[in-house]
């Protein structure tokens, strides 16, 4: 895998390879459409026309028909690549080099910007490649698939353009390069620089270049300027800029919907079946990014999700743990026979049967997703009456579920029990709204969300904990250990020098800690023992020993997560921890919420060096 130094802003030079990686991928995107791009310059993984729809681009999964879905410039006779994002960018720049000494530079975006008073996020990726050494010599080749692979689809051209008839939209390139050579994919020298524009069948009402130099403009400063808003931490600064970025291209602007990751099925190890849809939106996972996002001012993807939330909830009784982007509840899992998967390890699935499961922790994630907007007096529509109580209904709904049985927050397909952090979470939904309702002078409220609350954490701590271990274990009266307990402090439900949460961070540490990385569980479940630690439980624990004081240990397994990053600074959703290889989808937003919160909670202050 190739990594880098912690805060390292651009990657190392990557030789050409022919096995995929995580470790030499990037994103692009625009909250429209996110595409990843290899060490290449090479789309391997894109949805068209949005984030959750068929990947027309999915080479990344090793389609049956051979050599199609991708989009390459491909330069002839290429030695090495480079890649790099523009400073506090989601703009990708790709150095490809020849072994005669030619080079090419390519600039990969997704156009966003503030345009007629509203937010500029079409169906569109634009590449800009130009000549920056010698005579290099380029191939250009655009081949999308349509149905999951199963399709090559019908092409037609213009004198501009090519367009390709997709399953849910046309996809047209629109380029300045002789529309023959590229139709034809043949090798022609590159003596000036090129744009292509894969978009909407629709014409540019200006020439190709000059709406590329624009967009790219705008979209630069729209970035930058987004950046700067951060209210970032003294140290680590590039990390959280990065994670931050990408986790704003997994909100989907349509609808505020946020999803776990752009990709689908990539396995959380190798030949593990574990292999799942995650172009979907958790609200436990939205909630857990709206909180990171609120950690560094970047309120406007809070209200966003909120208005998601919202328009779900309303009407509805008990609610779901994950909802398609378009607001749909029924996400039927299939197998899609035509991709053969990520390194060739099946199966590829659309969709995602967690939408049946009960998980009720789901009440808990809305209220605190929900919380920050009756307190930040930034906001232009604060929190109101009648929000508080939409939020009552998943408050009661909260009360009255916390000591029953469902999947718990891993999902487990083959078990049921009183999970824990299930039932912690519904805790959080009353003591949040007992905050609020405080804020609200609401006072019968916050007393009775406040006593439901009291009584709900001393039913739990009753049944969750086990003296003879010491600990609080994984359900109520369970014998098993779960990570997601390390995160009962951040949640307030207890102190971090309570024995009986120091009990838990030590039988952690003793059972699922291995090496420098930290396991969901290690029991076997549905898909036999787990062989790769999860990331967001890492964050955890790094979190666990800031709180207790073990300041040292926390940076010290802090940097080591960073430098498990990827060359363009990302991280997926699992490492094996004996080699150290990313494996789960990417970029998992888990993930990158965990480098936001370990390095606001570790960073030396501003202060000490102003």
């Amino acid at each position: 895998m190739t990594s880098t130094a912690p805060d390292a802003p651009e990657g190392p030079d990557v030789p050409a390879v022919s096995m995929q990686s995580l470790g030499d991928v990037a994103v692009v995107g625009n909250g429209t459409v996110g595409a990843l791009i290899d060490s290449q310059g090479r789309y391997v993984w894109g949805c068209l026309p949005h984030l959750a729809a068929d990947p027309a681009f999915c080479t990344l999964l090793n389609p049956v028909t051979p050599d199609q879905g991708f989009c390459e410039i491909e330069l002839e006779g290429m030695a090495r690549s480079h890649q790099r994002y523009l400073p506090n960018t989601a703009v990708l720049v790709t150095t490809l080099e020849a072994e005669d000494g030619s080079a090419i530079e390519v600039t990969d975006f997704s156009p966003r910007f503030r345009r007629w008073d509203r937010l500029y996020h079409p169906v569109m990726f634009i590449r800009r490649i130009r000549p920056i050494a010698g005579a290099p010599r380029v191939r250009i080749r655009v081949r999308p698939l349509a149905e999951w692979g199963a399709r090559v689809p019908d092409r037609t051209s213009g004198s501009h353009h090519i367009r390709w008839v997709l399953t849910d939209t046309t996809l047209r390139l629109t380029t300045d390069a002789r529309v023959p050579l590229v139709e034809r994919e043949l090798p022609f020298v590159l003596d000036r620089p090129v744009t292509l524009v894969l978009g909407p069948d629709e014409t540019l009402n200006t020439s190709v270049e000059s709406f590329a130099r624009e967009a790219y403009d705008r979209t630069v400063d729209y970035w930058q300027s987004w950046s700067r808003s951060l209210s970032i931490p003294f140290e680590w600064q590039e990390a959280v800029i990065r994670a931050a970025i990408t986790l704003k291209l997994c909100q989907y602007e349509g609808t505020g919907a946020i999803v776990a990751a752009l990709t689908t099925s990539i396995p959380e190890s190798a030949d593990s079946g574990r292999n799942w849809d995650y172009r979907y939106c958790w609200l436990r996972d939205a909630a857990f990014v709206v909180r990171a996002l609120n950690q560094l001012g970047a309120t406007k993807s809070m209200e966003e999700f909120l208005g998601y939330i919202y328009t779900l909830a309303s009407g509805i009784g008990e609610m779901q743990p994950v909802y398609g982007i378009h607001f749909e509840g029924t996400l039927s899992e299939i197998d899609e026979p035509n991709l053969r998967g990520y390194r060739n390890m099946g199966p590829v699935r659309s969709g995602n049967l967690a939408f049946q499961q009960k998980q009720h922790d789901v009440y808990g994630s809305v209220v605190l997703a929900s919380t920050h907007l009756f307190f930040d007096q930034r906001l232009t529509t604060p929190g109101d009456g009648a929000a508080f109580e939409q939020l009552e209904r998943a408050g009661e709904l909260a009360y009255q579920l916390y000591d029953q049985p469902d999947a718990g927050l891993w999902e487990f397909r083959g078990r049921e029990g009183v999970h824990t952090y299930s039932s912690v979470m519904c805790w959080v939904a009353a003591d949040r709204l007992a905050r609020i309702a405080t804020r609200l002078e609401q006072p019968k409220q916050s007393q009775l969300w406040r006593s439901r609350a009291d009584e709900m954490r001393e039913r739990i701590l009753a049944e969750a904990f086990d003296p003879t271990v010491g600990a609080i274990m994984e359900t109520w009266g369970g014998t098993r250990l779960d990570a997601s307990t390390l995160v009962l402090a951040d949640l307030g439900f207890i102190q971090a020098d309570d024995s009986r949460f120091l009990g838990t961070l030590d039988a952690v540490e003793k059972q699922l800690k291995r090496g420098e990385y930290v396991f969901r569980y290690i029991d076997a479940d549905d898909f036999g023992e787990p062989h790769t630690s999860f990331n967001l439980c890492t964050f955890w624990y790094i979190d666990a020993l800031a709180r207790v004081g073990r300041i040292d240990e926390a940076r010290e397994l802090f940097n080591n997560m960073l430098e498990r990053r990827n060359s363009l600074g990302l991280l997926s959703e699992d490492i094996d921890p004996r080699t150290g290889e990313l494996w789960g989808n990417f970029p998992q937003t888990y993930s990158m919420v965990g480098i936001i919160q370990s390095a606001m909670r570790l960073s030396k202050p501003w202060e000490a060096h102003s």
